[in-house]
């Protein structure tokens, strides 16, 4: 391919990637990232990937190798480089000319370097129950935030005792313990938080925001404490001597009926105060706390007693005023249903909303096991779509399809012509099925109706004889196109989750440590043999995700961040394989930060943008010459 076609391809991707978000303030508020230059071996190889950053759409790179330049041509067509791994210590460099100045960055080079990039772990030390039960921990979900300014991200990592539980489940819980720690330039721990005895452990219990929240280029973290919360520095939130854990069992009351037998309530928390605190993102430090909103109330008030649907909880990063990011804590959706919006200024947490499902006709039960944020209605300001439903950036309903609550959920701009988002939604009702609709007003466009429980959803552009994305659940073989037509196939296609990581333009599958690719001519998905995730694993049960997937450093594919067997060690892995294209950081985009940032919550999606990203990008690139 000839450098104009780069040129192209990168002109429209640029373009795309603006279109996608035509409102949105031109001085919004987004991260200094820095180049974000790593070298990764591959048997006798080394992979140089850094980033592109915003406005170098014409910008060329050299390679040099102590100060000897390896490339004979400037690097128009991707911002990765391939070489011989020397024999000992060096160090490479990047160099890009912007304004006739010459701007170096630098990437230290070891023999013993790996595929991957290792953290180690402080894993902390179990611990037994008042039953007299032991519990160990292991990494679990993670987030990405730049906490000391530096233009590199820091990994804030969750740790999940070995009893953490469903909602649904009864038992004690060991505590929620969240840590910080450095990437770059050496693996360091600058943190550690515990939630304490009074915050339960589980999917839908400690939903964390990590994110510059005011603007002054470090990050924060936002989360749900209780009394007992110890912060970084040492400091306990609170009142430390406080036991709101719950013994014994309690009848099944409900509008004045009994329901069932009475439920063990061992370990739930169902009384006591519940707060919600900043804190600084660099130290762990507590900056401010406020009382939780919405609260708890009258528990069977949520539809049960014990504890379950009251306590289901989510989480997101919105710019609901188009420059500006809020965090936007949200409670249930299996019955009511409220979503709290929250702007920090460095100083006070303060209320911007709150969302009622019970003012409005239709909207409470549609929530998921997770959300989606976007502007999807072309003002400027960022929508929450809440499964079934959607809120508007004013903190009102937008729309509703009453289809009810569901597992999975995607939203992206499917169509390779617009850059309107749908959504592809499925539901576990045994009726509903799958849908998929237009994110701004729930317009159906297709649904499959289905009598199963759909548990599981994904939509990728996998196939590029297809016009735009494709979609499949767990409900049937195969998959759609965006027309509705149903391409059926011989083989399973993995549902939970995706990643771009090979050199062309399609998403390849990502499931129990292993990197598949859709092969649309033998109707499989195969392994790619560039990844070998040994001895690792996969979180959260058959849901098997990483820690987190998201565009972390190098160039725009994703990378994946996944946790040895034992929770000695993070591996950050980033894709080895060469590439023509090159775009932007896939975190400059609005739509994509944001869900990277919500990526922990509840069932983990992966991240996708606001724009369409696929194989018909190139084609269009091809009918425009």
């Amino acid at each position: 391919m000839q450098a104009r076609n780069f040129f192209l391809i990168i002109s429209l991707a640029a373009s795309t990637f603006s279109a996608a978000q035509p409102a949105y303030a031109p001085d919004i508020q987004k991260e200094k990232l820095s180049r974000g230059l790593v070298c990764l071996r591959e048997g006798d190889s080394i992979a140089l990937s850094w980033r592109l950053l915003e406005g170098e759409e014409r910008a060329s790179f050299d390679v040099f190798c102590e100060g000897k330049q390896l490339n004979s041509n400037p690097l128009w067509d991707a911002t990765f480089f391939k070489t011989l791994a020397p024999q000992a210590p060096t160090t490479f460099a990047i160099r890009t000319i912007r304004n006739n100045r010459q701007f170096f960055y630098e990437v230290a080079y070891s023999p013993d370097q790996k595929d991957y990039i290792p953290i180690p772990l402080s894993k902390p030390d179990g611990g037994s129950t008042p039953d007299g039960r032991t519990y160990t921990y292991s990494a679990n979900d993670a987030s990405v935030a730049d906490v000391d300014g530096d233009g590199e991200y820091e990994v804030i990592l969750k740790w999940d005792p070995s009893n953490s539980h469903d909602n649904s489940h009864e038992g004690y819980t060991g505590n929620v313990i969240i840590d910080c720690y450095k990437i770059f330039p050496s693996p360091t721990r600058l943190w550690r938080i515990d939630l304490g005895k009074n915050i339960r452990a589980g999917a839908h219990y400690a939903q964390f925001l990590v994110y510059d929240f005011d603007g002054d280029g470090r990050a924060e973290m936002l989360v749900k404490t209780a009394d007992g919360t110890t912060d970084g520095q040492g400091n306990v939130i609170g009142d430390p001597r406080a036991n709101w854990v719950t013994t014994g069992t309690i009848s099944n009351h409900i509008d004045g009926k009994v329901k069932n037998q009475p439920h063990n309530i061992v370990g739930r928390i169902l009384d006591g105060p519940e707060y919600l605190t900043v804190f600084d993102g660099q130290t762990g430090r507590a900056l401010k706390t406020v009382d939780y909103q919405p609260p708890r109330g009258d528990v069977a008030s949520w539809g049960d007693n014990y504890g379950n649907r009251c306590d289901r909880f989510l989480a997101a990063v919105a710019y609901l005023d188009g420059k500006h990011p809020s965090a936007v804590m949200c409670r249930g959706y299996y019955t009511k249903t409220y979503l709290a919006a929250y702007d920090w200024d460095g100083k006070d947490l303060t209320l911007r909303w709150l969302f009622d499902s019970q003012k409005t006709d239709g909207y409470s039960g549609q929530g998921n096991h997770n959300l989606r944020v976007g502007d999807v209605d072309g003002d400027g300001c960022d929508e929450i779509t809440y499964g079934s439903m959607a809120v508007d950036h004013d903190g009102t309903g937008l729309y509703t399809t009453r289809m009810g609550h569901g597992d999975a959920i995607h939203q992206f701009a499917f169509y390779p012509d617009s850059t309107q988002l749908q959504i592809w939604d499925v539901h576990e009702n045994r009726r509903d099925g799958s849908d998929f609709r237009d994110a701004r007003t729930g317009r159906i466009i297709f649904q499959i109706p289905s009598t199963d429980d759909v548990g599981r959803g994904m939509a990728a552009d996998i196939d590029p004889t297809n016009y735009g994305l494709e979609m499949w659940s767990s409900s049937q073989q195969g998959y759609f196109d965006v027309r509705g037509q149903h391409h059926t196939t011989h083989s399973w296609i993995p549902q939970n989750s995706a990643v771009w990581w090979d050199g062309d333009l399609l998403r390849e599958l990502l499931d129990h440590t292993s990197i598949l690719k859709w092969n649309w001519t033998k109707e499989t998905a195969e392994t790619i043999k560039d990844f070998r995730a040994e001895g690792c694993t996969f979180n959260n049960g058959t849901k098997q995700n990483p820690c987190l997937s998201a565009d972390i450093f190098g160039d725009w594919r994703e990378e994946i961040i996944v946790r040895d067997r034992e929770s000695t060690q993070l591996r950050i892995y980033s894709t080895t394989i060469p590439t023509n294209y090159r775009f932007p950081s896939l975190m400059s985009d609005i739509p994509y930060r944001t869900s990277v940032a919500s990526e922990n919550v509840g069932y983990n999606q992966p991240p996708e943008p606001g724009f369409y990203l696929g194989s018909d990008l190139y084609k269009r690139t091809q009918r425009s010459q």
